[in-house]
């Protein structure tokens, strides 16, 4: 076979219609697809099933951030006389329900269930020697088309003295079987944030290092100020706008040196994690020999139908970017199968103009569409219509008053252009815009919808309602005012 990049040779037959590499969230849906459209599909994983969703993502940390929950919760129920002394947390017990909460989900992504389902799970790393092969292990295997899910992993700085420092990331953490007693959380993101909380909430002494101005520098300032005034609350020291310069370890300390506002000082901890992003995984499997170029942000260049400089080679999910959400690489996974298995009959492209986003602080801060500082950025004109969650009934009696809702919207007009929410279950409230902008309704639906009562979702009402009486008319307000006057007899 030529393995030439630039004139692949092209079997006459393929053994697979289609092959996809990783097994993660971009590619567990791509072979899902595939195998139910009764393509002969081969799914190819290195390591583990489920990748880092399942296995160092989102599952191990939402389990342990309702872990730490529920001792914030112990010990406020305690302050407020309804239970004894609130108990010091089991570290280990903790991590133990983590990794218990992995293996209850590990069937839904595991190798027999796949093989169940039709797919032809390999596992061992695989190489694409050409446009129309990939070898597993070194056993080649043809195919017409690929979809490249090799996801991404952790970035770390290149601070002096870090190799050293033994660091944690968000795939090494999960090995902590003993609380630190001084955690320093590196990066001020949506991971930095909810894991520093996390720790605050069971114990740990918590201090989260961010070098720009501000937290989550993706949302509005309001949420910055929100959610950094709530870990600060919760006993987090948060250090914005300072700069990592050196990690020094001695035999008595770690620590690290940062610089402020022209000073320069130590932070020590006992553990270090480092939150600062991640990075897509392009190398070890045949990129550069086929001469597949990446971006900027060194994810894999494709066109708006994720496929490559090779039409039938296609990436989706952290490693084709730009965004890095499971539900986003779900999304392109269907789309890069749909164009890989028809085209060029038939192709699909993601949209991503309607793609919620969820950090899981508490409160949590969800989004979709544009924010006030996106909106601004685009130079798009809008208009922000606001509601505090602390005029809620059911904010109220759960005394989660904490939050609010902010819309924006054209001048004048009900079309939703995005919803930002900060507070209690702000992720299952967002899903009502999210479907709301998927299907152009606008604040007068959602106004004219009942929403049980009493309920988070009431605020998504009471938000339509404001906007609606802030654009009520003063002319048919003065007319209603004289026709009541005149139903009353003129008084």
């Amino acid at each position: 076979m030529n393995l030439s990049p630039h004139r692949p040779e092209r079997p006459r037959h393929f053994a697979r219609n289609l092959v996809v590499i990783g097994a993660g969230s971009a590619g567990l849906v791509s072979a899902y697809l595939a195998a139910a459209l009764r393509a002969r599909v081969t799914l190819v994983e290195g390591a583990r099933m489920g990748g880092d969703c399942l296995n160092t993502g989102c599952v191990p940390s939402k389990a342990l951030i309702r872990s730490a929950r529920l001792a914030a919760e112990s010990r406020r129920a305690a302050a407020f006389g309804l239970s004894g002394p609130a108990q010091t947390v089991d570290f280990a017990a903790v991590m133990a329900r983590v990794q218990a909460s992995i293996a209850a989900i590990a069937p839904h992504d595991s190798e027999a269930r796949y093989t169940a389902l039709g797919v032809d799970v390999q596992r061992g790393r695989a190489h694409i020697l050409s446009p129309w092969c990939v070898a597993v292990d070194g056993r080649p295997l043809t195919t017409r088309a690929i979809v490249i899910a090799a996801g991404a992993e952790p970035m770390v700085p290149d601070l002096p003295g870090i190799e050293a420092s033994g660091y944690l990331t968000s795939e090494t953490l999960w090995q902590l079987r003993a609380l630190p007693a001084r955690l320093l959380v590196l990066g001020g993101g949506p991971v930095g944030c909810e894991m520093a909380q996390a720790f605050a909430q069971l114990g740990s002494a918590v201090t989260l290092v961010q070098q720009a101005p501000r937290l989550l520098m993706r949302e509005d300032d309001e949420v910055s100020a929100c959610i950094a005034a709530r870990l600060a609350a919760e006993g987090v020291r948060v250090l914005t706008d300072h700069r990592p310069v050196a990690i020094e370890t001695t035999d008595a300390v770690r620590a690290l040196r940062v610089t402020h506002a022209g000073a320069t000082h130590l932070v020590p901890f006992d553990a270090l994690l480092v939150a600062t992003g991640r990075r897509p995984r392009t190398a070890g499997y045949g990129l550069e020999e086929l001469g597949i170029v990446l971006t900027p942000t060194r994810t894999i260049e494709t066109n708006a139908w994720l496929q490559t400089i090779h039409p039938n080679i296609l990436a989706c999910g952290d490693v084709a970017g730009p965004y890095q959400f499971t539900h986003a690489a779900a999304h392109q996974a269907q789309a890069a199968v749909l164009t890989g298995l028809f085209a060029p009959l038939y192709r699909a492209r993601p949209d991503y103009t309607v793609l919620p986003a969820v950090t899981f602080t508490d409160p949590e801060v969800a989004r979709v569409g544009l924010n006030r500082r996106e909106a601004t950025r685009r130079g798009i004109a809008h208009e922000v219509v606001r509601y505090d969650l602390a005029e809620l009934d059911r904010a109220i009696v759960d005394g989660a008053g904490e939050g609010f809702l902010s819309v924006l919207t054209p001048p004048g007009k009900d079309r939703i252009l995005g919803a930002t929410i900060v507070g209690a279950h702000a992720g299952e409230m967002l899903a009502e815009f999210a479907l709301a902008m998927r299907h152009g309704i606008g604040l007068r639906g959602l106004l004219g919808t009942v929403h049980a009562y009493p309920t988070y979702a009431e605020a998504n009402r009471a938000v339509a309602g404001a906007w609606r009486r802030a654009h009520a008319s003063p002319i048919a307000l003065g007319l209603l005012a004289r026709f009541h006057a005149w139903r009353r007899g003129g008084r």
